[in-house]
C-alpha cells in the first residue's frame, strides 16, 4: 500500500539534529521493508495553534510503499521520541487501479 506521513519536528532542533531525525525515520521504514521512500523537507513554518508551547515547527513529508505494520512501527517511534510534536499518516489511493466507468442512465 502507498502511504503519506507528514510529521512536525520541534523548531529548536538544529540542522544537524533535524537531518538525524529525518534519517532515523527513513531508516525505520527501510528496516521494515518499505520501498519508494520519497522525503521532502518542507522547512520551518508557523503552526496554526500552539503545540507543547511551540509556535513553529519543522515540517517533513514522506511518501512510501509499505505493509500496514510498518506504519505502526514508525508511528510508535515517533510517539516515544521527543523530537516529533505531531504526525499524521494517510493511506493513498492506488493510482494504478483502473477507475470505474460511469454508466449513464436514460430516463
Amino acid at each position: 500500500m502507498n502511504y503519506e506521513t507528514m510529521y512536525i519536528l520541534r523548531p529548536d532542533l538544529g540542522d544537524e539534529l533535524t537531518d538525524a531525525a529525518i534519517a532515523k525515520y527513513q531508516g525505520i521504514l527501510q528496516e521494515q521493508g518499505a520501498t519508494s521512500i520519497d522525503t521532502q523537507h518542507r522547512g520551518k513554518r508557523r503552526l496554526a495553534y500552539e503545540i507543547n508551547r511551540h509556535r513553529d515547527g519543522i515540517y517533513v513529508q514522506m511518501n512510501y510503499t509499505a505493509a500496514g505494520n510498518t506504519v505502526a512501527v514508525m508511528e510508535r517511534a515517533m510517539r516515544l521520541g521527543e523530537d516529533v510534536i505531531r504526525y499524521l499518516t494517510i493511506k493513498l489511493d492506488d493510482v494504478s487501479a483502473p477507475a470505474e466507468e460511469a454508466v449513464a442512465v436514460e430516463a
